[in-house]
């Protein structure tokens, strides 16, 4: 019953337990929410990106209806910043404090928050705030465009072999630089904080859309000096976040301090705007990529350097190399980082950090180094295939990229293209073949999770991560249902609280392996007290063993006498029985490395009469080890192309090159695929369950849907006109300048 290897519930389509909260309105998002007299918070941007604010001319926003006040840098508490660790546990996406100074790093930093007894009159009075600056010169808008080296950043540097002097003697070179612009998350639902302070402002509780409630817990704490124990976050829907609600933002900060001063709730949800602006972003690159080759395909030198952007405020490092040393064969690599920081908000993760965009400049120079052989790509990438991991000398735990490939370029296919440039057309349209091979880490963090047997028939799992929109309650469902054989009906899930036992942040796709584990220990714990009790002193099984006795259809049995957990504990006059569950990645951490891969086959039209592109088709494979729930996991691939399609073709924050201002920070002028640009999708997820990496052979899914997509595009328009687009997105302007 407990053999996961073959599971009854655990990998089969299950509908959501959460769908019916959602669909009919239910779900509580943090920007719905409402307390008894509660108030509502609208920050006042800065208008400049660089510069000091001189004076707040506030008497006739003060002075508008329903204003209760205006807190800026001289009517603002004096707080603690957090330490700002991960391994501790109080990272924050912006370490400076909201209204610390009056230097003004970039274009939206808060300068003042208006707080008003309705959302209409704090906007309307925020907008009467007038700001004086004094504007400085000097402003950075951005590292495209410009030759800055940054500064170098060693602890994400890489090196084996001598890959200069391999390069230098290398048959066969690739040297090219690709630039990535910046682009913003841009989910539904926007950054929210209600804050509510009670007991006379010595406990606080905030509800707020983030992907991380213990770890805003541990940094509020810090940050108001208060124990963790009076401070709790609750987080029970998110309508997504992609990485900016992974760490807190100032706004929480500025929110809790709103409603502990006037001794009321406080709710503050960011403006669109305000959420494009001082909300995170994915900083722009410049990727520097150097491949040395033998005649046959054989890769004998990798050199990947990049510069990626950060803010003035913090340091904040996407790191694009960090699967090019695992990803090929290759005896001699160096990869570097560096960063520039720039006149933008602080940049923090956004799906599949780092990796994405260095996937991106990685498999088009695979590609150019294909042409360059007159070798079909997917060939020069099986004869790079790399059997153990080429950076750590590992085994992998478990690895069908091969497979990954083979079976996509079939589905697709692949054996039709011809490789000749613009050969293959469909009337006005050129069609363009293009693939790429995709990765992302398979990683976990420590867990716990709290189960109780009840004595009404139900089983209550409880658990400190989130569930995002992505599916967390019901896969936690499916493990306590797998371990009891109970209906997922009877299954109580609650997630979201700090107060729960600690659990992950739900990021970097380590939520599903992290979690589940600890619940399943949880589940057993509670499993062995109930046996405790049905062969104890007046016991249903009295006089056997615990040993004796099986799981299953929510009972207990022996042979042929069967009694009902809810039994068991009536016989007892018992309410319930308890179990806990606490893992966390262990010695399997340095026997084997852990990755998932995956390819992405794509077909693009191209008609030169207008210069329009689209992509028509994507066929991809993933190996990410069992899924649990298969059509959860095949919608966050789906998800994951059409946000490649984006960022091959539409996405980018623009910035004034004069003065550092964010010019499209709204949906009308930030250019996002739409369900025309979607195209038809074929996703296999292979079934090649991991267990080495836990007991459910479970690996991520949520980020490498996207990896691997955005260059399989550049590779198909190059298929189809010739001309090679290293900058992404690949805009109209572009393709019309190339052709």
């Amino acid at each position: 019953m407990n053999d996961l290897t073959r599971p009854r519930v655990i990998g089969q389509r299950t509908p959501r337990i959460d769908g019916e909260f959602k669909l009919t309105g239910r779900a509580g998002y943090t920007g719905e929410l409402h307390a008894e007299g509660m108030l509502y918070g609208y920050p006042v941007p800065a208008t400049i990106a660089h510069g000091k604010l001189e004076a707040l001319e506030l008497d006739e926003a003060q002075a508008m209806p329903g204003v209760v006040d205006i807190f800026h840098h001289g009517n603002f508490d004096t707080l603690h910043r957090s330490p700002n660790s991960m391994g501790h546990g109080d990272q924050v996406s912006e370490v400076r404090l909201p209204f610390e100074d009056e230097t003004i790093h970039y274009h939206g930093q808060y300068v003042a928050l208006v707080v008003a007894k309705t959302f209409e009159q704090a906007r309307a009075a925020a907008y009467r705030v007038v700001a004086r600056y004094r504007q400085a010169s000097g402003a950075v808008p951005s590292l495209l465009g410009r030759d800055d080296e940054g500064l170098p950043i060693e602890s994400e540097g890489s090196s084996r072999g001598d890959p200069e002097a391999a390069f230098s003697g290398a048959p066969v070179k690739i040297d090219r630089t690709y630039h990535i612009a910046a682009e913003s998350h841009l989910q539904m639902e926007m950054h929210a904080t209600l804050a509510e302070w009670h007991d006379g402002g010595r406990r606080l509780v905030v509800h707020e859309s983030t992907q991380g409630v213990v770890y805003q817990r541990n940094a509020m704490a810090r940050i108001f000096d208060l124990a963790q124990e009076d401070l709790e976050v609750i987080s029970h829907y998110i309508g997504s976040g992609f990485g900016n609600k992974l760490f807190m933002w100032p706004h929480a900060v500025a929110t809790a301090v709103a409603a502990r001063r006037l001794q009321r709730p406080v709710k503050v949800v960011l403006p669109r705007q305000q959420d494009m602006m001082s909300g995170g972003n994915r900083p722009a690159s410049r990727q520097h990529i150097r491949l040395g080759a033998g005649r046959d395909g054989r890769l004998t030198s990798v050199i990947h350097d990049s510069i990626t952007e950060t803010s003035l405020v913090d340091r904040y490092i996407d790191s694009c190399g960090s699967a090019t040393p695992s990803f090929y064969a290759c005896d001699n690599l160096a990869v570097s980082q560096r960063i520039l920081p720039v006149n933008h908000g602080t940049p923090c993760p956004m799906r599949a950090p780092g990796e994405v965009s260095g996937i991106f400049a990685l498999e088009t120079a695979m590609d150019e180094l294909a042409v360059e052989l007159k070798m079909d790509p997917v060939e020069l990438r099986l004869r790079n295939y790399a059997e153990s991991d080429p950076e750590s000398g590992l085994p992998w735990s478990s690895k069908q990229l091969d497979k990954c490939l083979q079976s996509a370029a079939e589905r697709f296919g692949w054996d039709k293209r011809n490789p000749e440039v613009g050969s293959m057309r469909d009337g006005d349209e050129i069609i363009g073949y293009g693939m790429a091979s995709c990765t992302w880490f398979a990683g976990r963090q420590p867990c716990q999770a709290r189960v109780e047997l009840r004595a009404d028939g139900s089983l209550f799992v409880g658990c400190g991560t989130q569930d995002i929109g992505t599916g967390t309650y019901t896969i936690v469902a499916q493990t306590a249902a797998e371990l009891t054989g109970m209906p997922l009906a009877d299954i109580e899930v609650k997630l979201g609280e700090s107060g729960l036992p600690s659990g992950p942040l739900s990021g970097g796709s380590m939520a599903t392996a992290s979690t589940l584990p600890a619940v399943a220990a949880a589940v057993r714990d509670a499993l062995d007290a109930l046996k405790e009790v049905a062969t104890g002193n007046g016991g249903a099984f009295e006089g056997l063993s615990a040993d004796d006795l099986e799981v299953g259809q929510g009972g207990l049995s022996h042979g042929e006498h069967r009694v009902s957990f809810a039994e068991v504990l009536k016989t007892n006059k018992l309410a319930s029985v308890n179990g806990q569950g606490s893992t966390a990645p262990g010695a399997e951490q340095n026997a084997y490395s852990f990755r998932s891969f995956g390819a992405h086959f794509v077909e693009v039209r191209f008609d030169p009469g207008i210069s329009r592109v689209r992509v028509a088709r994507v066929v991809s494979s993933m190996d990410i080890g069992r899924a649990i729930n298969p059509p959860a996991a095949r919608n966050q691939v789906e998800g994951g192309i059409i946000m490649g399609i984006g960022m091959g073709l539409f996405e980018q924050l623009e910035y004034d090159p004069r003065d550092a201002r964010l010019i499209n920070s709204n949906v009308a002028d930030y250019i996002l695929p739409t369900h025309a640009d979607a195209p038809e999708i074929d996703v296999e997820l292979l079934d090649y369950p991991d267990f080495e990496f836990n007991e459910f052979g479970a690996r991520g899914v949520g980020e490498i849907g996207l990896t691997g997509v955005a260059p399989a595009i550049s590779n198909a328009l190059y298929h189809a006109t010739g001309k090679r687009h290293r900058d992404l997105p690949i805009t109209i302007e572009a393709l019309l300048a190339s052709s």
